[in-house]
């Protein structure tokens, strides 16, 4: 077991308040215990000794922490913090290192030393007790336990058998283990099976992710593949023509004679000239049974599938002003009523999909209202209680559908936002664009938590995997990028071509499935499917 040391003078002195001898006897009862425990007190005037140590030594465990927060620290105004948010150096306030003045080991600024409090607290919670103490003790636990294992017909252990550890010392950094954890009663079968479980879960977690393209659809449109959305079964792709194409994502065989013509993602449907000037966005609700597209005519047309996966036009929601910016990103909730869209002005309009009738009128839920900035991009959350947009300016919102009122206004990104993103937990929310970083914020509480940094080009669509674990990334260089939430790096890189990567989708996994595949698509018409290599 690591040994405990006592704090230094200097470091008790600096933190703790200082009590004066005419303040208690010089022969206390309640002292003498203390400093006979303690070979550091020994040495030190009475006029020093800690005054919360005299008293009560139990009270000092749960006012410790207390203390040293007590302690002034540099204050930084709140227009100075607003501005380092506003030019994208805020997070490297809640990031920022600096070496503990007491134990030398890095830290976070403003932040208490972890090391520190913990060898403060492991230090009051043995009782004060000195080094010699502590040995005979845990000679005395290891006598009682053999004793125990003789009277039940085993035999004695030695101390060094009940620790067996049998990864590397690095490893054991980095997974956490320390012989100081482990129980004197649990078994060293116990012990290694643990370690071995902790040694496979750092291996998991450090190795990176491989993908393969597994099948490419060439020219799958005429032009370039502007958006895509994706349903328990099928893919859905629009672009600059007239149409949206619907692809099954099942798998079949075109000619069930001939094992070659099996086709993993066969076209099995297309939608004829819907938007005459091209369609920029389609989105599809989480059930799979409605879809929206916007073209850049300023329609707004809505879809409902059937039981046997074939879409049919459900009707045109047409704004108060039909222009071309008057609806550009589009956003469907779980079941598919509430539909977001947003215009050039920076409005948010929320339709109720359910309410459309034949003359193109939909009831609208809700309008919010921003800075007047164009809304480059929207999302709403799985939950359907939040939705959020990105904007040109680089502001970012997100609003409570249930209270129809602005919870948040993100601040960090200076540069159009081009897509946002809610995990499927609902617990975050990614932002990215021509910033060419990915930021990541709480959607509780509104604070930036993470930067995600390795994009070379402006980063133009986002998505999350089905558990949040990932998120996918696509980039107008034409490289798409695979990032871990609990790295907070990236985990694989594709590089497709050059040509800009407009849209990527993870393709909804099955049950049976064992590996995750993504789909992208750009200015090459092409669809590019990739599936994770088998071992990873």
């Amino acid at each position: 077991m690591a040994s405990l040391r006592a704090p230094s003078a200097g470091f008790l002195s600096a933190f703790l308040p200082v009590a004066r001898a005419s303040l208690f006897p010089q022969q206390s009862a309640a002292l003498s215990p203390i400093r006979r425990r303690i070979p550091l007190l020994q040495n030190l005037r009475t006029s020093l000794l800690p005054a919360a140590l005299v008293p009560i030594p139990s009270l000092l465990g749960e006012i410790w922490e207390g203390i040293l927060k007590a302690v002034p620290k540099k204050k930084t105004s709140h227009m100075k913090k607003r501005h380092r948010q506003m030019a994208g150096k805020g997070l490297k306030d809640v990031t920022a290192l600096n070496k503990c003045s007491a134990c030398g080991r890095p830290k976070r600024a403003h932040v208490l030393c972890p090391y520190c409090v913990q060898s403060i607290k492991r230090w009051i919670s043995t009782g004060f007790k000195s080094k010699h103490e502590l040995d005979a003790e845990k000679d005395q636990q290891y006598e009682v336990y053999n004793e125990e294992r003789r009277l039940k017909g085993k035999m004695p252990r030695d101390i060094d058998d009940v620790q067996i550890i049998i990864a590397p010392p690095h490893l054991l950094r980095d997974c956490r283990l320390r012989p100081s954890n482990y129980n004197l009663h649990t078994s060293a079968a116990t012990d290694a099976s643990q370690a071995n479980e902790r040694l496979s879960q750092y291996v998991k977690f450090n190795m990176s992710k491989q993908y393969l393209q597994t099948h490419t659809l060439a020219d799958a449109h005429p032009t370039d593949i502007f958006s895509l959305a994706v349903t328990p079964s099928q893919l859905l792709s629009a672009s600059g023509s007239s149409s949206i194409r619907i692809h099954s994502t099942k798998g079949q065989a075109i000619n069930p004679e001939s094992a070659e013509d099996e086709h993993p993602y066969p076209l099995v449907q297309t939608l004829e000239k819907v938007h005459p000037l091209g369609c920029h966005h389609v989105a599809t609700s989480g059930d799979g049974r409605t879809a929206a597209s916007a073209g850049f005519a300023g329609e707004l047309k809505i879809w409902t599938s059937s039981e046997e996966g074939t879409w049919e036009a459900k009707g045109e929601i047409k704004p108060d002003k039909k222009s071309a910016g008057e609806c550009w990103a589009v956003a469907l909730s779980e079941d598919g009523r509430a539909l977001a869209t947003t215009t050039h002005d920076g409005r948010i309009n929320v339709y109720d999909t359910h309410t459309l009738s034949d003359s193109g009128t939909a009831e609208r839920m809700v309008q919010y209202e921003t800075k007047g900035s164009f809304g480059l991009a929207v999302d709403i959350s799985p939950s359907s209680q939040m939705t959020a947009s990105g904007h040109q300016n680089g502001s970012v919102y997100i609003f409570n559908n249930n209270t129809m009122r602005l919870v948040h206004s993100l601040t960090g990104l200076i540069k159009p936002v081009r897509s946002v993103k809610f995990s499927p937990a609902n617990k975050y929310l990614a932002v990215a664009g021509d910033a060419r970083i990915i930021s990541l914020y709480s959607t509780e509480s509104g604070q930036q938590f993470a930067n995600l940094t390795g994009h070379a080009s402006w980063i133009m669509s986002l998505d999350w995997n089905w558990s949040g674990e990932f998120l996918l990334s696509a980039s107008y260089d034409g490289k798409a990028k695979i990032w871990s939430l609990e790295r907070r790096e990236c985990v694989a890189t594709q590089t497709e071509s050059d040509n800009c990567l407009w849209a990527v989708k993870w393709l909804p996994k099955a049950a049976a499935q064992r590996n995750e595949t993504f789909v992208t698509a750009g200015a090459g018409k092409t669809l590019a499917f990739y599936r994770e290599a088998s071992g990873t």
